[in-house]
């Protein structure tokens, strides 16, 4: 499947903000099934904008620097993609967690995308024993990596409900846990987290998800903004398959990855600091428009 990517964030300022430094991580990376055809990154009214390096994680970082004073900030970001992404089968010869526990310790990659990384705490999943009791239900060392994985997106999915108005965008794992309720960086954090505290490698993935879904097929939740799951590293064969505990659903051709790290911090699609005084409104708007099906 092929798709058009549009996604447009508009801030607006009570008073004009006299300098602007953010950090865009907007543009999709090349992934296992996924490819980046082209990709335009549009700012008004305008400003410096440069590559920059990612400091964690998988991503494509530009810098953007506006030094003139502005009431309102436009990044507009449009690509095309193209995902061939086959839903995972789990079969008897899959690898077990307690498998993939121990060859994520003994890796020697010292790349971004090496399990190692991911396999401890971070600045915004702690390891939280509530959590990790509560998740060890489904994470047997002796079952299927696979097999686990997707039993643990599902329960979560159909023990927490989704409610945009239970959580914020700093509401720690241990709070949204708590609540059994909250939206997709939730869920994602807190199956991140009961992972990790079992000696599994789980990375936080952000992306896209395809906004309307095919005939006869229902909608899946957080189609209209950015979406956060779950990357579980099974082992060098399987690599990192895709776990998404919003839906309970895997990683498959309706999901557009555009960055990985250890947390929402390694990857927001934009962050910085902004210089002014006055209140500040920010409005998202993203469309992931299907263009055509991949031939067999």
């Amino acid at each position: 499947m092929r798709y058009a990517i549009r996604h447009v964030t508009r801030f607006e300022y009570a008073e004009p903000a006299a300098f602007a430094r953010c950090n865009l991580r907007l543009k999709p990376i090349d992934w296992p099934g996924q490819q980046l055809e082209s990709y335009h990154l549009s700012v008004e009214p305008g400003g410096h904008t440069y590559p920059a390096r990612a400091e964690a994680g998988l991503a494509h970082v530009v810098r953007l620097v506006v030094a003139e004073p502005a009431k309102t900030l436009t990044i507009e970001s449009t690509a095309t993609v193209t995902v061939d992404r086959m839903i995972p089968v789990p079969d008897a010869s899959d690898p077990t967690l307690g498998d993939i526990a121990i060859a994520a310790r003994a890796s020697r990659d010292m790349s971004a995308a090496s399990p190692a990384n991911y396999l401890f705490p971070s600045p915004l999943i702690p390891i939280d024993d509530e959590i990790a009791r509560w998740c060890a239900q489904d994470l047997d060392p002796d079952r299927g990596a696979l097999d686990a994985g997707i039993a643990l997106a599902r329960r979560i999915q159909s023990e927490f409900s989704f409610d945009t108005t239970a959580t914020l965008v700093d509401t720690t794992p241990h709070e949204a846990f708590a609540k059994r309720g909250g939206v997709c960086q939730d869920f994602a954090q807190i199956m991140i987290s009961g992972m990790r505290a079992a000696g599994l490698p789980a990375a936080y993935a952000s992306g896209y998800l395809r906004t309307l879904p095919p005939p006869g097929q229902p909608r899946l939740v957080g189609a209209d903004a950015t979406h956060a799951w779950v990357l579980l590293w099974c082992g060098p064969e399987r690599g990192w398959v895709g776990l998404d505990p919003t839906n309970g659903i895997w990683m498959a051709s309706d999901h557009v990855l555009m960055a990985v790290g250890r947390d929402y911090a390694d990857i927001a699609p934009i962050d910085g600091i902004v210089l002014g005084s006055g209140a500040q409104k920010m409005d998202v708007s993203v469309d992931v428009e299907p263009l055509e099906t991949v031939a067999a």
